[in-house]
């Protein structure tokens, strides 16, 4: 084991990764990038994801890679009773499980309701993902990030307001979701160095939705209403995407002293004692006046060059970037926020501590590629091995 990961503040602890596609993998790999040992347990067919192309770095697609550092895969027939036996004795031995099946497919296993998984093994924590929970209106049904965008009212606050509503361009549920769970697996292994006890725990993608949708949610249940309002915000003015002469400039005016400064940059003081203008709660009720008189008075400025004046004043704004400008800059270099892991791009870890920082240690594995290794270090004998390979219990890539 290198130093990385023996740093690492979860170093120790051993994550049973048997989800598919993206909430579950993304929380696993989080797990993983802060040392935790991460086994993904696949079908021989393989994440859904790796065929999520093109393009496609050595077989699989970057939407694979981009969720599976840091684990290794281990090739399990989950529909014979043998590789099923597998899977349980691993859950004796490791801390954690992340999964996403249905109901009904743990009852064919042989689990009636998936918290049972805890009581059968008191010490793991057992970590559940689905669209929406097992019971209700919804209890069951599959979830999808864009189905649940539109479902949970999401979508409606997003785009144009003189067209359809837009879905948000990543899947933004699946990604929170994702993060909850880690919180949750974290609560859970927390409150086990207490009680000695694990617990099962569910999320969902309903849930989430729900649960990020601020400040749109607080507005709707306190006699507000929600609205779409494009790029803009609807609680605070200036908060919007505005061109300059040379690029487009997102102004994110968070109070009355950098609107202030703003008017001042802008040459035109005076708009910041305007009795429309003075405070938010004003410029909210005219932004549309507010926005003809900002359009004239940035038409004039070099974007970038504004950019570094406000933000060099404490005035929160940027220059619209692409995806691909972004990953160029200096500071994604600075910030280690894009590495190479073998072949494969990544993006790097985006909470840093200082004494047990995350690591990239492993790239995304390829379907069964440490079936024997990860069998061998879970007491599993050569003859016990060679018996599930000749069945096709499970798979040596």
């Amino acid at each position: 084991m290198n130093s990385a990961l023996n740093a690492s503040s979860l170093n120790g602890v051993v994550v049973l990764d048997i989800s598919r596609v993206l909430a579950g993998p993304f929380a696993a790999q989080i797990l993983g990038d802060h040392g935790a040992e991460v086994i993904k347990l696949e079908s021989y067919d393989g994440d859904d994801t790796r065929a999520y192309g093109p393009p496609f770095v050595e077989g699989d697609a970057p939407y694979y890679i981009g969720l599976n550092r840091n684990k290794q895969d281990l090739a399990v027939d989950l529909s014979k009773e043998e590789g099923r036996q597998i899977l349980f004795r691993l859950l004796g031995q490791v801390d954690v499980l992340v999964e996403n099946f249905k109901l009904s497919t743990w009852r064919k296993w042989g689990i009636n309701s998936p918290s049972e998984l805890a009581k059968k093994f008191p010490r793991l924590i057992h970590c559940r993902i689905s669209g929406f929970g097992e019971e209700g209106e919804f209890g069951g049904l599959p979830g999808y990030d864009a189905a649940v965008q539109a479902l949970s009212g999401l979508m409606s606050i997003n785009g144009d307001p003189a067209l359809d509503p837009v879905r948000i361009g990543i899947p933004l549920v699946d990604t929170t979701t994702g993060m909850n769970a880690v919180i949750g697996v974290l609560l859970a292994l927390y409150e086990r160095e207490r009680s000695g006890k694990g617990q099962s725990m569910e999320v969902t993608l309903f849930d989430t939705a729900l649960g990020m949708l601020h400040p749109h949610t607080s507005n709707a249940l306190n006699g507000g209403q929600s609205a779409r309002t494009g790029n803009g915000h609807p609680n605070i003015v200036p908060y919007d995407l505005y061109p300059t002469r040379t690029e487009k400039l997102f102004v994110a005016i968070g109070n009355d002293r950098q609107f202030a400064q703003l008017c001042e940059v802008l040459g035109k003081p005076e708009l910041a004692s305007d009795e429309r203008f003075r405070r938010n709660r004003d410029r909210v009720k005219h932004r549309d006046a507010l926005r003809e008189e900002l359009v004239a008075l940035l038409s004039h400025w070099d974007g970038r060059e504004l950019f570094h004046k406000l933000m060099g004043l404490g005035v929160p704004c940027a220059p619209m970037l692409s995806v691909e400008q972004a990953l160029a800059l200096d500071h994604t270099a600075t910030r280690e926020m894009s590495a190479a892991l073998g072949p494969y791009r990544v993006t790097g870890i985006p909470v840093k501590l200082e004494r047990t920082p995350g690591s990239l240690r492993l790239p995304p594995p390829r379907v069964g590629e440490h079936t024997s290794e990860l069998l061998r270090r879970f007491g599993f004998g050569d003859e016990a091995i060679a018996s599930a390979l000749e069945s096709g219990a499970v798979k040596q890539q």
